[in-house]
C-alpha cells in the first residue's frame, strides 16, 4: 500500500495524473504544466507511472514521432481526489506557512 501512496502522492505525480486526466497531452505540454519539474525527472516520472499502470504511453508512427500520454482507468478513478488534494493545498498554503514561521520563532529556528 505504500508503495502505491509513494507513487500517486509524490511530487510529480499528482500535476501529471491531473493533466493526463483529461485526455492525451504530450510530453512537451506536460513540461508547460508541471512547474518547475526538469525534463529527466519528467521522463522518469512517466516510466514510473506508465509501469505502474496509471498511464498509457502511445507513439503515432510519424516523423518526428508523436508521443501522447493517457490517463487509464485506474488513474482517472484518482482524479476527484487529486483534484480535492491539490485544492486544499492551494487553500492553506498561507496558513501552514505562517505556521512554520510561528513554529520555527518559537524554537529558535532561523527563518527558511
Amino acid at each position: 500500500m505504500r508503495e502505491a501512496l509513494d507513487r500517486v502522492g509524490g511530487k510529480w505525480a499528482i500535476g501529471i495524473l491531473i493533466a493526463a486526466s483529461a485526455g492525451p497531452v504530450r510530453f512537451t505540454e506536460l513540461e508547460r504544466r508541471v512547474e518547475g519539474i526538469s525534463r529527466r525527472m519528467l521522463t522518469l516520472t512517466l516510466r514510473n507511472l506508465e509501469r505502474d499502470g496509471l498511464l498509457d504511453r502511445h507513439v503515432h508512427p510519424c516523423v518526428p514521432p508523436k508521443v501522447e500520454y493517457t490517463a487509464t482507468p485506474m488513474a482517472r478513478e484518482l482524479y476527484d481526489s487529486l483534484v480535492a488534494l491539490t485544492s486544499w493545498a492551494e487553500r492553506h498554503r498561507e496558513a501552514i506557512s505562517a505556521a512554520r514561521a510561528e513554529y520555527d520563532r518559537r524554537h529558535g529556528h532561523p527563518p527558511a
